[in-house]
């Protein structure tokens, strides 16, 4: 598995644990990161994701809602948000991320992590989100 699959692997187990955690999300993280052994490079990537992730939450959250009317974020399954979240995050804010490289990535991701349905709620909300981005430019 290449570093940054892995890295978006553990971005996403980290969103995850930071929706069910009680702890602020980045005292969730670095337990999180306490609790396994990563390699560094995948570690560092992910960690990058997750503070940008994490800064960018509310305009995340906001551009989602926009684009999923009929779930509201609360009835999303928390891995198929976490997902959703992280691949946002690539297609608004990682201009040196291809975006069909992101869209896979989730979808891959989404098999492997959430519900047989998951590829493609994950993969129409993300459509809608590119769309909108190649629209903008």
């Amino acid at each position: 598995m290449g570093v940054r699959r892995e890295g978006r692997e553990i971005a996403v187990q980290a969103l995850y644990a930071i929706e069910l955690s009680p702890c602020q999300p980045r005292e969730a993280i670095n337990l999180f990161f306490e609790s396994d052994t990563f390699k560094r490079s995948s570690k560092e990537f992910a960690t990058d994701l997750l503070l940008g992730i994490l800064d960018k939450s509310a305009e995340l959250d906001a551009r989602i809602s926009e684009k999923s009317p009929n779930w509201s974020i609360s009835r999303m399954a928390k891995i198929d948000l976490s997902i959703i979240r992280l691949a946002a995050f690539e297609l608004i804010y990682k201009a040196d991320i291809p975006k069909n490289v992101t869209l896979n990535e989730a979808i891959e991701i989404a098999k492997k992590f959430g519900s047989e349905e998951s590829p493609s709620f994950v993969n129409g909300i993300l459509d809608e989100i590119a769309r909108t981005i190649a629209e903008k430019q």
